[in-house]
């Protein structure tokens, strides 16, 4: 896999852990097992744009006031939304 930080062939796929700021801003939150890429050719770990967005459109969809200060990416998308979607995003 092509790395997007340095064009290596060495990117590979895994989960980290990843640091969110709330869409409020109020607070960041912890997210473990976040699908990942890590380059082993520049030592780059980042997420895919598709990642990214899925977690930044859950976040505008749930309730983020109870939300756990740390909890997975599954326990997260698993949340229960507010909205069908992010009538927010003008980007499609």
């Amino acid at each position: 896999m092509i790395c997007k930080w340095c064009d290596a062939d060495e990117a590979v796929e895994n989960k980290n852990t990843v640091y969110w700021e709330l869409p409020d801003g109020s607070r960041a939150i912890t997210i473990t097992e976040a699908p990942s890429r890590s380059c082993l050719a520049c030592g780059m770990e980042y997420q895919e744009d598709d990642i990214t967005k899925k977690i930044e459109d859950q976040l505008f969809l749930i309730s983020t006031k109870d939300l756990e200060n740390e909890l997975s990416y599954a326990a997260l998308m698993n949340k229960p939304r507010l909205l069908k979607r992010n009538y927010f995003d003008f980007s499609s």
